[in-house]
């Protein structure tokens, strides 16, 4: 199958940076304009506020940091993000993002529903602008909601763990305890248990909220990860950002696989852990962010619910590393059976 023993650093996620009243840090856009192939800056400013974790941790994040970087050199946007803290208040949010405003960018995109109530508030103050956020249908004249179908993708990486488990026992790493991480397990299970209605899902959730550290902590993904393999599984699939990287680690040292999520984790995480990544489940944030932006720059910003789900690849599975080419035909089949709607896969 693979070395059972390798090397096992990991990659540590991106240290929190301060910067000035509501945590806010000036964006590296350098490398997403500073190309030949870039066009020339325009005149549009936009501000992104990323969730606990920020660039660098290799998912969430990060997958709309590339959704962000496209439109600064595609499109010819001045591009700033922030970053939010571990433990940070409410208040810290709204002034993130108010803070962006007040330095004219517009449109603002605010990443992951821990920001719902700030953005609420702030784009009703702020009329004139428009703003987006992932992972939340908060209202609002100015508001775009960049939604996902994350279950779909989840019942294809759930099908795929259970094809090719050797013990029947596999498991799931929450981040944080919500109803949105919640929607992962939820289709996860109801794709293992399309194969084998027997199969054994341990599962956990690093955090409760309002403790959002388990989407930031490798140390406690490491920790959930092997106490699941010590127990018999063979295969974990996380929804615990920058947590995640723990339990590659944990893969690697034991010889077991490991799910990722949101980005093609197989090409982001440390190359020592890469092999023990069977599949991630792709959550094409970078597509929907890319799209809304697309939408200012032609002049009619997109708002209300925007789902991204199966039928237009706002949601997938990888197959670098070719390690799932073998069930690719039945991974396509289920796919094919949930776009159809001969399969409706839960959310809860």
């Amino acid at each position: 199958m693979r070395r059972l023993n390798k090397l096992t650093a990991v990659a540590a996620v991106a240290a929190l940076v301060f910067a000035g009243a509501g945590c806010a840090k000036k964006s590296t856009d350098d490398s997403a304009s500073g190309s030949d192939d870039c066009v020339e800056k325009g005149d549009v400013k936009v501000g992104m506020a990323f969730d606990v974790g920020g660039r660098g941790d290799q998912s969430f994040n990060d997958s709309a940091a590339a959704g962000l970087d496209k439109a600064a050199c595609e499109l010819g946007f001045e591009v700033k993000d922030a970053e939010a803290q571990d433990g940070e208040p409410e208040s810290a949010r709204e002034e993130r993002l108010q803070q962006l405003v007040d330095a004219g960018y517009n449109p603002v995109i605010a990443v992951g529903f821990a920001y719902s109530a700030a953005v609420g508030k702030v784009a009703a103050a702020n009329p004139d602008v428009n703003f987006a956020i992932v992972d939340d249908a908060v209202e609002g004249d100015n508001i775009t909601n960049l939604l996902f179908a994350e279950e779909q993708g989840s019942f294809l990486v759930g099908a795929a763990a259970a094809l090719k488990t050797e013990t029947d026992n596999i498991g799931f790493i929450g981040g944080v305890d919500t109803e949105l991480i919640r929607k992962f397990e939820a289709g996860y299970r109801a794709g293992a248990e399309a194969v084998n209605p027997d199969i054994k899902i341990q599962s956990v959730y690093l955090t409760n909220p309002p403790d959002f550290s388990g989407f930031a902590d490798p140390a406690k993904g490491n920790t959930a990860a092997t106490g699941m393999f010590d127990k018999g599984a063979d295969i974990v699939y996380h929804a615990a950002g920058g947590s995640g990287g723990g339990l590659f680690e944990a893969a690697s040292e034991q010889g077991k696989w490991a799910i990722g999520v949101d980005s093609d984790q197989a090409k982001t995480a440390d190359e020592s852990v890469r092999d023990s990544i069977l599949t991630s489940m792709l959550k094409n944030i970078d597509v929907a962010v890319y799209d809304f932006l697309k939408s200012v720059a032609d002049g009619e910003p997109k708002t209300g619910p925007q789902v991204y789900d199966l039928s237009v690849d706002g949601v997938g599975y990888s197959t670098t590393g070719g390690h799932v080419d073998d069930i690719a035909d039945q991974l396509e089949e289920y796919k094919q059976q949930i776009v159809d709607g001969e399969i409706t896969v839960p959310s809860k």
